[in-house]
């Protein structure tokens, strides 16, 4: 045979043809390309090419596109594919086929082959006995606190010896107890889905997955209350300082975790640098960890500059260990060990891990906060974004500039220090590669110096931490890390609980709390403003702001303290300016909502210049001479008057929102100015303390209060509205905004002027809707998120029912009034009233449970009945659709009942004000419910109220549209016809 003979027989390479201007890009780029396309498309795409045909045929890539879906149920079909095209409900006839793949020669893939080999790969063998982490039996509590809590992982055997769970926790078992409950898996996908653990069985027995879905469930306790008596905290591990919060208040904590061969957790730092403990049942576990600031050999930390969210990007645990590990020195290889049935490794705060598991495992796992760790948990959770780096990535995450500090408090040579390369909002920590040579000096990044700075370590202690804090940025006025494990107010109630708890530990609360909320600064604050007003110097437990708030509120003596910080200088003397007007307003009409409002003692502006502090007394009237400088005081406002006032505050917030979510317009260098506010002490507890303990009849009393009281408010005049703040309301002008867009809004609404900067203060919000929801994520619904702009209506002004009144004046169906904005569990005080116990009954008997915690003077004994007395923090108030008013009291007080809608409405007396049937226009149907105009303003509310929705209707979740969600919620109010 010659040569062109058997050139003729050669496999040509089809990647060439076949991908057309795709083939210059490699493999593992277009299957990720590939990721982002629907089922649909991909089978389309399989139809181009043969080697389109390959690509999109790949099991991983099928996979991907199921846990994209929805979150809901999950049952594999013995492929992902056929997986896939079952949930996309396709008829019958358009299933594929039973046939065998198609197979095409000349073509390689050296990404696929490696997936391929690592789908096929058994661990039987895979375990090297030859650990180091240090196996402990009987160990004590002295012994585990002072060798190894905070110090370094550990395998623990007998903790587990006594548990039901070390019979009854194997696969058989389960099937048989449990086959038809449905539990979490946990996978690289942002929705939760859920699978029958008989259908996961089945899963297991026919995949092969590179990196196979595990059961991974922090709900199991609800879903199957039996597991959580078969297994108890270890006593090395019961002190939690989580354990101050209820349960569904705390962040995920343990977890159910059950997965075949190859599965496992990819290198991570367990969430707010809590430690963990994990017992496993059945199976084994190959562990490795590395020490604090280590990081992997593979692995990059992506950290926002922004929030603080950190990102790890890191490969599977399998593929880590299958190309990674083997390329390791033996003095760069991670601390490690294979865990046997029975045993229960320690976790400690900050540690580097990844698992694997090398066949059919089940364990149970908690993570925890106890006096070892709770300062880094707070430290974690303070905003800014330097110190969480440093606490996952050492010193690598610092730039050149920083390395000065850290030379101060660390024994490092100045030739072990290098920077990373960290650029633009995301501070990207790398590493050497596996492979690099160390010892050359070629590499113009400093590869050797930073290999050197991973090799060492670096010093994980609180300490020097806390240098990295932004000193700049406080707890109340930054952006929160996405990635926190709690919330700001959860945060906030969680020191709280645990300062009125523990007094035994309030030194070491007090630190946490200084890391976290900056209280020491606050403390500092606090004590001028005592001393300007002759107020008692605050006592040792008064030394914590209380309630959950955005601003800082302490009690002292008779009094209250609020220092104004939550979005900035110039929303906060908007904040009480407008609070102090009303109070103002009060007084002068002789409102009955007085009785019901703290009395305002003092007010005014605390400042520090050049190291001093100093107190200037407000009353809410002119600007003063500090806030002048600061270039704060609004356009064309009467200087004499209430400058930052209501109508003042409503050009604020029409500014606003039309600012992007990552952006502030609060003033810079204006951090050292704070307005604060001092009231009179009520007497008794706020609502969120009490919930639990109320009769219905206390809590039907409290919903009469609230109708009551909101009248009053809603029935209050207004200020005369400002033309000289809105020269433009009325005008037939379209409006122009100067931060380089323009916006299209209705010329003429027709709507009286106080209504107008309402309308075009929503028209603003929408055009940012769809960006602030996706940012808010999980519960709200990636489907319906991308329906929101079609639901929403572009012109409001068609919301508002506007009629032709005298002299040619139009008027909207209800007047526009003063809004409270924030009536919600913690601003509502109540006092007690004596009712007589039984003979021999306690109050604990009788249902009164003293935590102890104050708001107030706790003047009641436990069994006595509360009634309501006063409403606080008037600092969110508003003007607009008093509706708005309704949203925080249904959602929040109320938690979505309906009764005490009913009883809040019919003492409130004011008609809610139907919307007319508008047929004239699309999407008419909707004006005609009052239901859609509330969902509304739900959904374009500054707070994330749809979180609120989607937690306390949790079958919403799966909901195919916003009026599913609309009438679900607010369909109640469409039958509700007011009172005259």
């Amino acid at each position: 045979m010659d040569n062109s003979q058997a050139q003729a027989f050669e496999p040509r390479d089809r990647r060439l043809d076949a991908l057309g201007d795709l083939r210059v890009l490699p493999d593992e780029t277009i299957c990720a390309i590939l990721e982002y396309l629907t089922p649909r498309d991909i089978a389309r795409l399989a139809c181009v090419s043969s080697v389109m045909y390959i690509l999109c045929n790949e099991e991983p890539l099928w996979m991907i596109l199921c846990l994209k879906r929805p979150n809901g149920s999950l049952q594999y079909r013995g492929s992902w594919k056929k997986t896939a095209l079952h949930l996309e409900s396709l008829p019958n006839e358009c299933e594929e086929p039973c046939r065998k793949p198609l197979h095409f020669d000349g073509f390689n893939s050296l990404f696929l082959y490696r997936r391929l080999y690592r789908s096929h790969t058994s661990l039987y063998g895979f375990s090297f006995d030859n650990g180091t982490v240090e196996r402990k039996k009987d160990l004590s509590i002295e012994e585990f606190y002072h060798q190894y809590d905070g110090k370094k992982p550990v395998l623990l055997t007998g903790l587990a010896d006594s548990w039901p769970a070390r019979c009854t926790w194997t696969t058989d078992q389960f099937l048989l107890k449990y086959g038809d409950t449905t539990f979490r898996i946990s996978q690289k996908s942002s929705q939760k889905i859920l699978i029958k653990f008989k259908d996961y069985v089945s899963y297991m027995k026919l995949q092969h997955d590179e990196d196979p879905i595990y059961i991974f469930d922090d709900k199991f306790g609800e879903v199957a209350p039996g597991l959580l008596k078969d297994y108890s905290v270890p006593h090395l591990f019961q002190e939690d300082f989580f354990d101050v919060l209820d349960r569904d208040q705390r962040p995920p904590f343990r977890w159910l975790i059950v997965g075949p061969e190859r599965s496992g957790a990819s290198w991570h730092i367990d969430p707010a640098l809590t430690s963990a403990w994990n017992t496993l049942l059945c199976g084994r576990k190959r562990w490795a960890l590395y020490p604090p600031g280590r990081v992997p050999l593979g692995v990059t930390v992506h950290v926002n500059e922004e929030d603080g969210d950190v990102n790890v990007e890191t490969p599977s645990s399998l593929q880590w260990w299958l190309d990674i590990y083997p390329l390791l020195a033996d003095e760069d290889k991670p601390f490690e060990c294979t865990q046997l049935p029975g045993e229960t490794i320690f976790v400690p705060s900050g540690w580097w891990h990844c698992v694997l598991n090398l066949e059919t495992t089940i364990a149970v796992t908690q993570n925890f906060v106890n006096s070892t760790n709770f300062e880094f948990a707070c430290l974690d959770m303070a905003p800014g974004y330097r110190h969480k780096g440093v606490c996952r990535a050492g010193l690598l995450a610092l730039d050149e500039g920083s390395f000065e500090d850290a030379d101060e408090n660390m024994c490092y040579n100045d030739d072990d220090f290098s920077c990373s390369d960290l650029t633009r909002k995301e501070k990207r920590v790398r590493v050497l590669k596996p492979g690099d040579d160390p010892s050359k000096e070629r590499t113009t990044n400093g590869a050797s110096k930073r290999y050197n700075l991973w090799k060492q370590g670096f010093s994980y202690d609180i300490n020097f931490l806390s240098m990295f804090l932004d000193k700049d940025r406080d707890h109340y006025n930054s952006p929160w890390s996405s990635g926190n494990c709690m919330g700001q107010r959860e945060m906030r109630e969680w020191l709280s609980k645990l300062w009125v708890g523990n007094p035994g530990k309030r030194e070491l609360i007090w630190k946490g709390a200084c890391l976290a909320l900056n209280a020491d600064k606050w403390l500092e604050c606090l004590a001028e403003i005592c001393t300007f007003h002759n107020l008692p110097s605050p006592a040792d437990d008064e030394r914590l702001p209380v309630g959950t708030g955005s601003n800082p509120v302490y009690l002292i003596g008779d009094s209250v303290v609020k220092i104004f910080v939550e979005g900035g200088l110039e929303a906060s003397m908007y904040g009480l300016g407008t609070e102090l007007e009303f109070y103002n307003l009060v007084r002068k009409v002789n409102s009955h909502l007085k009785k019901h409002i703290p009395d305002v003692l003092a007010s005014g502006i605390l400042y520090l210049e050049n190291g001093s502090y100093t107190v200037v007394p407000w009353d809410g009237k002119g600007v003063p001479d500090v806030i002048a400088k600061s270039n704060l005081i609004p356009e064309k406002c009467e200087l004499d008057g209430y400058a930052f006032g209501l109508w003042s505050k409503q050009q604020f917030e029409y500014r606003k929102a039309a600012t992007s979510i990552h952006e502030s317009i609060s003033s810079a260098g204006c951090m050292m100015i704070w307005p604060y506010i001092i009231t009179k002490r009520c007497k008794g507890k706020i609502f969120a303390q009490l919930r639990e303990r109320l009769s219905w009849e206390d809590t039907l009393s409290l919903a009469s209060f609230l109708g009551e009281q909101l009248r009053q408010l809603h029935l209050l005049p207004l200020p005369p509205f400002n033309y000289l703040i809105f020269p433009d309301i009325g005008k037939d002008l379209e409006l122009t905004y100067t931060n380089s867009c323009m916006e299209v809004v209705p010329s003429k609404s027709n709507a009286p002027a106080e209504w107008e900067i309402f309308v075009r203060t929503l028209i603003r919000k929408k055009k940012d809707v769809t960006s602030r929801l996706s940012k808010w994520g999980d519960p709200i619904p990636n489907t319906l998120i991308e329906k929101v702009d079609e639901y929403i209506l572009d012109d409001f002004s068609k919301l508002l029912d506007i009629n032709e009144g005298k002299n040619g004046v139009n008027k909207v169906g209800n007047p526009c009034s003063w809004i409270h904005s924030d009536i919600m569990d913690d601003n509502i005080h109540m006092e007690s009233r004596s009712v007589p116990l039984c003979s021999g009954e306690s109050a604990k008997d009788a249902g009164g449970v003293d935590d102890g915690s104050k708001n107030g003077y706790d003047d009641g004994r436990m069994g006595d009945s509360w009634s309501p007395s006063h409403i606080l923090d008037f600092s969110d108030l508003s003007s607009g659709d008093p509706i708005l008013d309704l949203i925080p009291i249904y959602l929040d007080i109320f938690r979505g009942d309906q009764s005490l809608l009913k009883q809040f409405l019919n003492s409130y007396k004011l008609p809610l004000r139907r919307m007319p049937l508008h047929e004239s226009v699309e999407g008419g149907d909707k004006l005609g419910r009052l239901s859609y105009l509330v969902m509304c303003y739900c959904i374009l509310h500054e707070e994330n109220i749809l979180g609120a929705i989607f937690g306390l209707w949790k079958e919403l979740r799966t909901a195919k549209s916003w009026e599913e969600v609309e009438l679900a919620v607010w369909g109640e109010l469409n039958t509700y016809d007011g009172f005259p």
